[in-house]
């Protein structure tokens, strides 16, 4: 998580959303991303995404079973669906859209969504949570806010 960390505060540097998402399997980043929905001018370019299908174009496959996902951000329904659609095995992510006062997902929650679903996650939260939320925060406060 500290790495991906980093490239957030790396790309929020540089005027982008503050994401980067890396894939690690056998204790090698297989995926990496950052979210360049603005860059692109592609609505679906979030980290998560972007991270997978590099991870996918690395490995030569769409099944990710195995690999762990980090990001700083709780993903949203899309990303999260493209995480269980890629079958991620574990996600392991610090800040969450509530704690940070994002109130455009409703009561939204990953552990909402697998509910929703029926899907299994291993999901691992709060790693770095407070370094993770105030990267949001700052970002929020900034010009670049949504």
């Amino acid at each position: 998580m500290g790495l991906a960390l980093e490239r957030a505060w790396s790309e929020f540097g540089q005027g982008n959303r503050p994401i980067f998402c890396l894939i690690v399997k056998d204790d090698q980043i297989v995926g990496q991303g950052p979210n360049t929905v603005a860059r692109d001018k592609d609505p679906s370019a979030h980290g998560e995404v972007n991270a997978i299908r590099d991870a996918c174009s690395r490995l030569g496959t769409t099944d990710l079973s195995g690999c762990t996902l980090y990001t700083p951000m709780e993903p949203c329904p899309m990303c999260l669906s493209t995480v269980l659609e890629a079958r991620i095995s574990r996600l392991v992510l610090g800040a969450r859209h509530r704690r940070v006062g994002r109130k455009d997902l409703g009561d939204y929650s990953v552990e909402s969504f697998l509910a929703l679903t029926r899907r299994d996650l291993d999901v691992v939260v709060g790693v770095m949570e407070q370094e993770c939320e105030r990267l949001r925060v700052t970002w929020s406060q900034s010009t670049h806010a949504e």
